[in-house]
């Protein structure tokens, strides 16, 4: 895949962008395993992603471009866990419940690697909701 080049829109631009105190692809890396946040609160793994994305979007394309990708995977997911928890009854939905959950850590933790390389990860069967 084809390295991605991100223009730096900080209109305070006297050197460089450090979002919340880290650099940008330590950041996007972040944004990528903030979605581990829904294990331990109720909404975590959406509220904390979009409030990353939505603080800082603004100030960064390369931010801006991995919070849609996360924020869509993650709306991806929840339509996913609906499918599984209406097909529950027929016993496959128990199959997809857990094929989204195993997929969304495999998936999150490559897109962490790859934000923290500077690339841009696209996670598969991922709706595009935000463009």
């Amino acid at each position: 895949m084809e390295q991605q080049n991100y223009s730096n829109n900080n209109p305070f631009n006297q050197g460089e962008y450090r979002p919340w105190g880290t650099g940008e692809d330590q950041f996007c890396m972040f944004l990528h395993l903030s979605v581990f946040a829904g294990y331990i609160i109720p909404f975590g793994g959406i509220v904390l992603p979009l409030v990353m994305w939505l603080t800082q979007r603004d100030m960064s394309s390369k931010i801006d471009a991995h919070g849609k990708m996360v924020i869509n995977f993650m709306i991806s997911s929840f339509i996913y866990c609906l499918i599984g928890i209406i097909t529950a009854c027929f016993l496959v939905g128990y199959f997809i419940i857990l094929a989204v959950v195993i997929c969304s850590v495999i998936f999150s933790v490559i897109g962490a690697v790859r934000a923290s390389e500077g690339r841009l990860y696209h996670y598969p069967l991922t709706i595009p909701f935000i463009t």
